[in-house]
């Protein structure tokens, strides 16, 4: 496992004894079927204040990313942006508490505004980073 994963398992033991008790093979199993079935966990390591996912607002032609690990940030990548086809420095702050930022360069713009799929990692803010993919 990655030292990503094992973060992630980690912040999700402390998470889940707050909340009802798991016993060491539970939470192991849990974990290992989020990962093989390649979701992801998502920790509220922001907050709890904040909503877990919301809802943008979309125009035709604009393209919203998904957000792992989400807590309250948004990603658009709105129509003109995509005609543009500039690079372009993300905020995806959304309603969280926090602001990250994706860049996104001019050739991922041209793939994404293609319908290819592209995964970007955001910046490090409050201790923890984003993935957001498109398409």
């Amino acid at each position: 496992m990655t030292a990503r994963y094992l973060i992630v398992i980690r912040r999700m033991e402390d998470e889940m004894s707050n909340e009802k008790s798991l016993s060491r093979r539970e939470f192991t199993l849990e974990a290992a079927l989020a990962i093989l079935a390649g979701v992801t966990i998502t920790i509220g390591g922001c907050g709890s204040d904040s909503p877990s996912s919301p809802s943008p607002t979309l125009s035709p032609g604009d393209r919203a990313g998904t957000i792992s690990a989400n807590h309250g940030h948004s990603a658009t990548i709105v129509a003109a942006q995509l005609t543009a086809g500039n690079a372009i420095s993300l905020d995806i702050r959304g309603q969280a508490t926090h602001p990250h930022t994706v860049a996104i360069s001019q050739a991922e713009m041209v793939q994404i505004a293609g319908n290819q799929r592209v995964s970007k990692e955001s910046t490090n803010n409050d201790g923890h980073t984003h993935t957001v993919t498109f398409n």
